[in-house]
């Protein structure tokens, strides 16, 4: 028990560490070379932040055992979730968030986009006759279409920007340096933190299922939540906001694209009703950015109380079937 405590007081410290440098060296990214901070957010900050998502999946969906395989997209929907009701509510429960007209038209639908088209692969038993619900390999390389279109988009978005460049710029040495290390401690103080968290919880006797659903998926997801909430702390709105998005694209278009076109993803253990969740809490979250282009502080507590009852009531559904 000890040793599973210091796991996670150290995975802690690495987290924060980690997100303050590379938010550090996304702001002075996008600063440089006059790029804005929703783009670097939507992309190399989203990217860097989703690789722990990535790992876990990757290789649980390469496993020969047909329970890991079911983790790569229980993962992923218990991730995002977690990003946008959490991590979005908990940021602007800090510190309120201005969010642009652009994001609000254009990034967050995506976002919305990409757990409809998620549902609508995954349910083959509700959308067609097939037993089975399964990401194939042809659902895979149409995910990975999506991540295609959508990297062409930011790429768009950022040459629109390159030519509104700071002079108040940090070296590219120091900027490639803050990066690396952030991610670095990132994902290692994440890895840390979620052994040791599952270590605590087994040792008081909590369930591997309840385990599955909450700490594996928040623990892949704390890199998200400490670059979030550091970058709300310092002001950096747009970078934090751009970090959740991002991710959530990333996580469904990529990672599950790659993953299904190596191998096909059965899904079990999840329900219509937690695909129902996701599409709804990325439509909570637009309907709230939506109403005065700004995320309150009100807004952000009833979505952080929102994810509370849908995993209270997963916790009590899941022990129902034990």
């Amino acid at each position: 028990m000890f040793t599973y405590i210091i796991y996670t007081i150290i995975g802690a410290t690495l987290v924060l560490v980690g997100a303050d440098k590379l938010t550090d060296g996304g702001v002075g990214l996008a600063e440089r070379f006059g790029i804005s901070e929703m783009v670097i957010g939507l992309t190399i900050v989203a990217f860097g932040t989703s690789l722990p998502e990535f790992i876990v999946s990757f290789l649980a969906s390469i496993s020969n055992d047909t329970a890991a395989t079911a983790l790569s997209v229980s993962n992923i929907v218990g991730s995002n979730l977690f990003n946008v009701m959490v991590i979005a509510g908990a940021s602007a429960a800090l510190s309120p968030i201005i969010i642009s007209r652009a994001t609000v038209q254009k990034d967050i639908p995506l976002c919305i986009l990409a757990s409809i088209i998620l549902t609508s692969l995954a349910l083959d038993t509700l959308f067609s006759d097939y037993g089975t619900n399964k990401l194939t390999r042809s659902d895979g390389i149409v995910l990975l279409g999506f991540f295609s279109i959508f990297m062409a988009y930011s790429f768009s978005l950022a040459k629109q920007k390159e030519s509104k460049s700071s002079t108040n710029q940090m070296s590219t040495m120091r900027i490639t340096l803050f990066i690396i290390l952030g991610l670095v401690a990132l994902i290692g103080g994440g890895e840390l933190f979620v052994k040791g968290a599952c270590g605590i919880a087994r040792s008081v006797g909590v369930s591997e299922a309840v385990i599955g659903l909450t700490l594996v998926a928040g623990g892949t997801s704390l890199p998200e939540f400490a670059t979030s909430i550091v970058a709300a702390r310092k002001g950096q709105s747009a970078l934090a906001i751009g970090n959740v998005i991002g991710s959530n694209i990333f996580n469904i278009f990529f990672i599950l694209g790659v993953c299904a076109t190596v191998k096909p993803l059965v899904v079990t253990g999840l329900t219509t009703l937690d695909f129902a969740f996701l599409t709804a809490s990325a439509l909570l979250f637009w309907l709230f950015s939506r109403s005065s282009y700004k995320l309150s502080r009100l807004e952000g507590t009833i979505m952080i109380l929102v994810y509370a009852l849908y995993i209270c009531w997963l916790i009590m559904s899941k022990s129902a079937n034990i």
